[in-house]
């Protein structure tokens, strides 16, 4: 008998691919790929079926998260989900500077360009997605030589590697992921930051520093909105704060609630529907 995974094709609107993973983790599956519009949810378990994840996806509804979503099954033989994966990965150009590269690319960097080489395995955050160009954008504008930096929800720690190599002395990069932790540690020793970016398993109550310079945050709207507090809290006054993970509709209520908190918007940047804010303090 041939062997075979199960590959779930999945859209949803929005399309926030660490909403989606939080509750797709909790199944027995075997990876997540981030598509151009849609992600793709890989397993070896014959158990889990269309109707299972769609249960997962429900509850996202239920709490609004997500307005739809649509789910497709698909039966895959003799494959291997990981080279699958790997084929789709490319080297990606954020910027004029800054290159994002999977460890199995060979590139030669040109004069002056930043090479970020990163194993994405299982977290949220590989240079695609239009929330990550966008937060590695406005990290390139904004960072400054000894910047102390904040990176809230750091995922794969891709943005306190740029952060870093763009001559922040000190970046703190937190996420309540184990995944994120193992793989963050990872990806700061294939850059040589370890010196510079220190990667924690916490939340942002347990950030006991204060007066950053920069944080970013590439999360989503609601958890933004609970943070704005503590967010505020650790940012010196004059200090630059990054939002993403926020579709354009999001804008107004996002600039009003950290408005509150003597926060100003000072730039925007959109790529498709999603969509990033500059604050300064």
């Amino acid at each position: 008998m041939k062997k075979s995974y199960k590959e779930f094709l999945i859209t949803a609107e929005p399309l926030n691919v660490e909403v989606l993973s939080s509750v797709l983790w909790e199944l027995n599956i075997d990876g997540i790929s981030e598509e151009i519009n849609c992600i793709k949810v890989f397993t070896h378990d014959q158990s889990i079926n269309e109707d299972i994840i769609k249960n997962s996806l429900e509850e996202l509804k239920k709490n609004n998260l997500i307005r739809n979503y649509d789910v497709q099954e698909n039966v895959i033989y003799e494959k291997n989900w990981n080279e699958e994966w790997e084929k789709s990965r490319e080297v990606i150009h954020i910027t004029d500077r800054i290159v994002i590269k999977p460890t199995f690319k060979d590139y030669k960097p040109k004069q002056s360009e930043i090479v970020i080489t990163l194993d994405p395995k299982m977290s949220f955050g590989t240079g695609e997605h239009a929330t990550t160009k966008i937060c590695i954008k406005f990290l390139e504008k904004y960072v400054q030589p000894n910047f102390r930096a904040l990176d809230v929800g750091s995922g794969t720690a891709i943005l306190s590697i740029v952060a870093a190599k763009l001559g922040a002395s000190k970046v703190i990069a937190f996420d309540i992921d184990e995944w994120s932790l193992s793989n963050g540690k990872e990806n700061i020793k294939l850059n040589n930051v370890e010196d510079i970016v220190d990667v924690r398993l916490c939340e942002l109550k347990d950030i006991a520093e204060k007066d950053f310079d920069l944080i970013v945050a590439n999360i989503q709207r609601n958890v933004l909105l609970e943070l704005a507090s503590g967010i505020n809290e650790r940012l010196h006054i004059g200090g630059i704060l990054i939002l993403s993970g926020l579709l354009e509709n999001d804008r107004q209520i996002i600039t009003e609630k950290y408005s509150e908190h003597s926060l100003k918007e000072i730039d925007y940047m959109q790529i498709d529907e999603w969509i990033g804010i500059v604050f300064r303090k």
